[in-house]
């Protein structure tokens, strides 16, 4: 499968568009991930937007710091941040200085499965990337990676499946999962009835 796995880089502009949008798009879309061990990579199945505006639950909502400066920009770039010891991979979106960002919460495994499965130490395949901590275990991403141009192709990037987006009737929208602040906000976007999602499909629009 590797063989003929896509491995072209989605270009900065995919990301330089509206959070919600592009939240919605990268579902079906391809993760991958590349060290000396070799390639892992899977279809991105559940997804958060993060707002630059109105959301207390972004983590830019107090202004730039240290540890969120690649919210702000240029878009096409990773945003790694801890969270209990583990990490969480968002892309950047929209022009610079607008943070706002999408967390991946899940995606399918499709390449490099043993790989996945040796990091997470678990043989069971709906568990190796079900949950952003997850995610990141099972394909070596912390915080190093963080600022990286995803437009790169290389260490990190997203792809386009050759079979194309999911169709509208298979996406699920729901309110974002773990946050206390602007609970109410329908911005977490996931793939219908697929056992890869994290979290629950019961709430839908």
């Amino acid at each position: 499968m590797s063989e003929r796995f896509p491995m072209d880089p989605l270009p900065v502009a995919f990301y330089d568009r509206d959070v919600v949008r592009v939240a919605r798009e990268l579902l079906g879309t391809l993760l991958c991930r590349t060290t000396r061990h070799g390639l892992a990579a899977g279809r991105i199945v559940e997804t958060e937007a993060y707002l630059a505006a109105d959301d207390t639950a972004c983590h830019a909502a107090r202004g730039k710091n240290r540890k969120n400066a690649s919210m702000f920009g240029p878009p096409g770039r990773a945003y790694v941040y801890p969270i209990h010891a583990r990490w969480c991979f968002n892309v950047v979106t929209e022009p610079r200085r607008v943070a706002s960002a999408v967390l991946i919460r899940a995606i399918e495994p499709l390449a490099g499965i043993p790989l996945m499965q040796q990091r997470r130490g678990l043989d069971q395949r709906t568990d190796l990337a079900r949950g952003p901590a997850r995610l990141c275990e099972a394909l070596a991403i912390d915080r190093r990676l963080d600022g990286w141009n995803l437009s790169r192709g290389r260490r990190v990037w997203i792809a386009a499946d050759q079979d194309g987006p999911f169709p509208d009737e298979r996406i699920g929208c729901s309110p974002r999962i773990g946050v206390t602040s602007a609970a109410e906000l329908h911005l977490r976007f996931y793939v219908r009835g697929n056992p890869y999602v994290s979290g629950p499909q019961r709430l839908r629009v």
